[in-house]
C-alpha cells in the first residue's frame, strides 16, 4: 500500500511548487532590490568586493553549464544525425536551417541600422566623450575572415571540448554523426552508447538547474551593486532604443513562427519563458540551451531535429547580438558627429554579416565584433568606452532574443521536415517528461 501512496503523492507535491519561471522571476526582482541596497549604502569599492563574494554563485552555475555544453551538444547532435538515417536528409536539413538563419540575420541588422537611424540615440548625448585616440584594448584580430576560417576546423577535439569552442564541437559532431549512420547496422551499438551518454547529461542537466534561481539572484544582485541603476538614466534613450528593437525583432520572428506553426507558436512562447528568463538574468544564452532542448521536447519537435539546430543556432543565428552590433556602432557614430552614408551602412552589415558568425564562446564577443567593425570605417575605437558601462544590462536582452530566436527556428525547421509531434502526441509526451523527471528528482521513488 505505501508504494502506490508515494507514488500518486509526489506529482501531487511537484504541482504545489512554484514554477521555475516563476521562481526565477521572482530571484530576479529580489536580486535587484538587494543589489541597489548594497549600491546605496556601501562606497562604491565595497559594493565592488560584495558584489564579487556574490556573484560566486552564479560564476559556479555558469560553469556547471559550461561543464555540461560541449558533452551535451556532441551526444545530442551525433544521435540527432544518426537517426536521420543518410546524408542526403542531413544536407536538406543543413539548407533549410541555414537559408533561415541568413534570412533571421538579414532581418535583426536591418532593423537595427533602421531603429538607430531613425531615433539617432547618439544625438546630443550630453556625456563626455572619450579622446577618439585612446585605445579600448579588445583583442580584434580573431575576426578577420581567414582566422574565422582557420578557427572553423578543430586540431583537436578535445582541445574543442576543454575550450568549449561550439562551433568546433558542431564540425567535428557533424562528422561523427555522417560516419555513424553510414555505417548502419555496425554502427548501432555505438549509437545506443551515445543515446545513454545523452540521458546521462540530461539528468545531470536537472540537476545543475535546481540551481537557476540561486544563481540568478546572485548574477543580478552582483550586476546592480556594481552598476547601480543611475548609470540607466543616462543612456536611456540608446538603452529604450535597443529594447524597442529587440521587441521588434521578436515581434517580427513570432510572426514567422506565427505562419509556420499557427496558433501554435503561443505554445512554444510559453514553454521557453523559462529559459528566456534565464538568458536574461544571467545574460548567457548558454544556460538556457539544456532548457531550451527540453522545451523543444514538451513542443513535440524531435530529438534529431532540435538537436541538429540549437547547437547550429549557437554559432550562427545570433539575431539579438547582430541586432546590437548595428545599433551600437551606429550610436557611437552618432556620438562623436559621423555621418555614414546608407552604401557604408550596406557594407557594414555585410561586413557583421561575415564576422559575426561563430562568435558564440568568446568573451565580450559583441564588444570584440564591434571594435573590429569600428576599424574598417575610422570610427574612433575609443566609443567603445560610452557602452561599456551598460554592456551587462543589454547583454541581458540579446542573450534571451538570442535563445527565443533558436527556439523558434528549431521549431519551425522541424515542421517543414514533418518531424513536429500533433498537438495531442506532444502533451502526451510532456507528460512522460514530468513522470521521468519526477522520478529522476523524487528520492521516494527510487528503490
Amino acid at each position: 500500500m505505501e508504494g502506490p501512496i508515494e507514488t500518486r503523492s509526489s506529482p501531487i507535491t511537484l504541482k504545489r511548487k512554484l514554477p521555475q519561471w516563476a521562481q526565477i522571476l521572482v530571484a530576479m526582482m529580489l536580486g535587484a532590490g538587494a543589489g541597489y541596497v548594497i549600491f546605496t549604502i556601501y562606497p562604491n569599492n565595497e559594493a565592488v568586493e560584495i558584489a564579487e563574494h556574490i556573484s560566486l554563485i552564479s560564476d559556479i552555475f555558469l560553469r556547471l553549464i559550461k561543464m555540461l555544453i560541449g558533452p551535451l551538444v556532441f551526444s545530442t547532435l551525433v544521435v540527432g544525425i544518426a537517426h536521420m538515417g543518410n546524408a542526403k536528409s542531413i544536407g536538406r536539413v543543413f539548407f533549410k536551417v541555414f537559408g533561415w538563419f541568413i534570412i533571421a540575420s538579414v532581418i535583426s541588422l536591418l532593423l537595427g541600422t533602421l531603429i538607430a537611424n531613425l531615433l539617432q540615440p547618439g544625438q546630443n548625448l550630453g556625456l563626455p566623450l572619450p579622446p577618439a585616440e585612446t585605445e579600448a584594448t579588445l583583442k580584434i584580430s580573431s575576426f578577420t575572415l581567414s582566422d574565422f576560417v582557420g578557427h572553423l576546423v578543430p586540431r583537436s577535439f578535445a582541445e574543442a571540448l576543454a575550450n568549449n569552442e561550439i562551433l568546433q564541437i558542431v564540425v567535428f559532431s557533424m562528422f561523427f554523426g555522417v560516419a555513424l549512420a553510414a555505417l548502419g547496422d555496425a554502427g548501432k551499438t555505438l549509437s545506443k552508447v551515445i543515446e545513454e551518454l545523452v540521458h546521462v547529461m540530461l539528468k545531470i542537466t536537472a540537476y545543475v538547474m535546481m540551481l537557476a534561481p540561486a544563481a540568478v539572484f546572485s548574477a543580478m544582485t552582483a550586476t546592480i551593486a556594481t552598476n547601480g541603476l543611475e548609470i540607466l538614466a543616462k543612456f536611456s534613450i540608446f538603452m529604450i532604443g535597443f529594447y524597442v528593437a529587440l521587441l521588434i525583432l521578436l515581434g517580427v520572428l513570432v510572426l514567422a513562427g506565427f505562419i509556420f506553426l499557427g496558433r501554435r507558436i503561443f505554445r512554444l512562447l510559453a514553454l521557453i519563458r523559462e529559459p528566456f528568463l534565464l538568458a536574461f538574468a544571467t545574460a548567457s544564452s548558454e544556460a538556457a540551451y539544456p532548457k531550451i532542448l527540453d522545451a523543444l521536447d514538451r513542443f513535440g519537435v524531435k530529438r534529431k531535429v532540435s538537436s541538429f539546430v540549437l547547437p547550429m543556432g549557437y554559432s550562427f543565428n545570433l539575431d539579438g547580438s547582430m541586432m546590437y552590433c548595428t545599433f551600437a556602432i551606429l550610436f557611437i557614430a552618432q556620438a562623436y558627429g559621423i555621418e555614414l552614408s546608407i552604401a557604408t551602412q550596406l557594407t557594414m552589415m555585410t561586413i557583421l554579416m561575415l564576422t559575426s558568425k561563430g562568435m558564440a564562446g568568446v568573451p565580450r564577443a559583441s564588444l570584440v565584433v564591434i571594435a573590429a567593425t569600428l576599424g574598417h570605417f575610422n570610427i574612433p575605437e575609443a566609443g567603445l568606452l560610452l557602452i561599456l558601462g551598460i554592456d551587462a544590462f543589454l547583454d541581458m536582452g540579446r542573450s534571451a532574443t538570442n535563445a527565443a530566436g533558436n527556439s523558434i527556428a528549431a521549431a519551425v525547421v522541424a515542421k517543414w521536415e514533418g518531424e513536429l509531434l500533433s498537438e495531442a502526441d506532444a502533451i502526451a509526451n510532456a507528460r512522460q517528461l514530468d513522470a521521468e523527471l519526477a522520478l529522476a528528482l523524487d528520492p521516494a521513488h527510487k528503490d
